[in-house]
């Protein structure tokens, strides 16, 4: 009988809740030292724990699309070593690991100092990953309809931010010279250094209480053990070759839709996911590196696992894919990709589960339990820039909105909230109203726009703005087109649509990737698509009316 069958389920349970708190914890002190309303109310930042050799242990219940990614951010951070007490690894490479550069990841070592008694004895990794309402780029918030990455902010490759406790000034200096808040910037990244040191703490507490070498071979049995949950899993999905294919509405620069496609083969409780066929990489912002292509298909997977199982390095394990070189789900540099991060990642999630639901088919019904409709299938990104003339300062707003929920076997979806790659909150109108130079004229439930069923999909959102300054404004959305499919004979969902209301009363329409320029007055409307219904909406069921 080997040793991971004969893990304690006790002890198991006790340092699943232990690594994940400190992941926890690291995430709340981020969260409240932060500077920007981005990470600090609509709380766009992810915290994980790796062991020693740069694997996933544990992580906070915080963004898939960063949480997916992860590992290969530490994995580009390890040839840096030696590593030291002290030190602090900084990045957003989005071919190096990241997602898309405003995303900045930070990994620090974590050891066990042994003083005179020999070498510091290295325990784990502490990451944080948090997005920065800017970078640089050609526009404020870092998410222009770019042709190449320089375009969309400065390029960070693994480099120490941190080396034995002293700051790299020189390193921060360049980096903080060409962003558009540089003061905001420190901030953020201050709030992430201070998450570091909580994550750090709180392992060494675990190494006090427990011994490194204890906590180590509970990392290993921990993966383990999410391995062996992972593989049982899939080992119910039959056997055999699954397809599915869905589109982006366009990629930005032409009206001509993005498919991507997916052969799905499940055999001997593996999955292997290979997305030939999909669209080339496009000269545009809607490519996806790879890193961003597996973390939309390690989050599926994990969805198929009951909620209270490990997230770990073993969840991993049984996944393999073929992701086909310069293409839209694995693109070259120096190609642009910050809405494949946020856009294309989510219509990943769509097409796996659009390949499930062939899978379900044939399965014994606990397959199609788990399978919802559509959701939104978008982020609806908006980002808003200029110069605060009341303040005397330059700004950049960035936010993602919410939509609808796909229905599912069990009951409608819900209305207004974030769904599948993203699970950020929305930022309160106060908040925004005291930070930026505009109001947000309504914010409302879109009534009506969840696709009919049986089980009825889930609402979208109305969010206006208007401008009391001349700003930029970037817009990237999807399921402008074609509204989130349904499932069992279940209608789709509304699509979204998005507008400019300019001074003068003349209403325009917008499409679902611009840029444009803004006068004080003008107001923009944006308005997100609901999720797909389940089942034949004849034979929805009457609620009981309430008394």
């Amino acid at each position: 009988m080997s040793a991971a069958s004969q893990a304690d389920p006790t002890a198991l349970a006790l340092f699943h809740a232990l690594f994940a708190s400190v992941a926890e914890e690291m995430g709340v002190t981020l969260g409240r030292t932060a500077h920007s309303p981005n990470i600090k109310e609509r709380r766009d930042y992810s915290c994980a724990v790796f062991d020693a050799r740069g694997r996933l242990v544990a992580q906070a219940a915080h963004i898939p699309v960063h949480l997916g990614a992860m590992p290969l951010s530490v994995e580009a951070a390890l040839p840096l070593a030696p590593f030291a007490p002290g030190d602090v690894v900084i990045m957003n490479d989005p071919y190096l690991g990241g997602t898309h550069l405003p995303d900045i990841t930070l990994v620090s070592p974590v050891f066990q100092r042994r003083g005179g008694r020999g070498a510091d004895a290295l325990v784990g990794f502490v990451v944080s990953r948090a997005h920065h309402a800017d970078v640089g780029g050609m526009t404020p918030g870092s998410m222009p309809l770019a042709t190449e990455l320089y375009q969309e902010g400065v390029v960070i490759p693994p480099l120490r931010l941190i080396r034995r406790g002293r700051r790299n000034r020189e390193l921060l200096s360049l980096l903080l010279r060409n962003v558009r808040t540089p003061e905001e910037r420190l901030g953020d990244l201050d709030a992430q250094l201070a998450a570091h040191r909580t994550g750090e703490a709180r392992l060494l507490e675990l190494v006090e209480r427990y011994g490194r070498r204890d906590v180590a071979r509970q990392m290993r049995a921990l993966q383990d053990y999410a391995e062996r949950l992972t593989r049982a899993a899939i080992a119910r999905i039959p056997n055999g070759t699954y397809e599915f294919e869905d589109a982006l509405d366009d990629d930005g620069m032409s009206d001509e839709p993005v498919p991507i496609r997916l052969r799905l083969t499940a055999r001997g409780g593996r999955l292997h996911f290979d997305f030939t066929g999909s669209a080339p990489e496009r000269p545009s912002s809607v490519n996806a590196v790879a890193a961003v292509t597996r973390s939309a298909v390690y989050y599926v997977v994990r969805c198929l696992l009951d909620e209270d199982a490990p997230t770990n390095d073993g969840c991993l394990r049984p996944i393999t894919l073929t992701l086909p070189e310069g293409s839209v789900v694995n693109a070259r540099p120096p190609r642009a990709v910050s809405a494949g991060n946020v856009e294309t990642s989510q219509r990943i999630v769509d097409v796996v589960l659009g390949a499930l639901v062939q899978a379900a088919r044939r399965s014994d019904g606990w397959l199609a339990e788990r399978i919802p409709a559509a959701s939104a299938g978008t982020m609806n990104n908006g980002t808003i820039g200029g110069f605060d003339s009341e303040r005397g300062r330059p700004f950049t707003y960035y936010e993602t909105l919410a939509g609808g929920a796909g229905a599912g076997p069990s009951g409608d979806g819900l209305s207004a909230v974030h769904t599948h790659m993203t699970n950020t909150m929305n930022t309160p109108v106060e908040a925004l109203e005291m930070a930026y130079p505009f109001r947000v004229r309504e914010y409302a439930v879109r009534r009506g726009t969840g696709g009919r069923g049986r089980n009825r999909g889930g609402d979208g959102l109305v969010r206006e703005y208007e401008f009391l300054t001349t700003a930029q404004v970037t817009i990237v959305g999807e399921r402008r087109r074609r509204g989130p499919w349904g499932l069992r004979r279940g209608l789709p969902g509304a699509r979204g649509r998005d507008s400019l209301l300019e001074p003068g009363g003349r209403r325009r329409r917008l499409p679902s990737k611009g840029q444009l320029e803004v006068t004080a007055g003008s107001r923009l409307r944006i308005e997100t698509p609901g999720g797909g219904g389940w089942g034949r909406p004849a034979a929805r069921r009457k609620r009981p009316r309430r008394t």
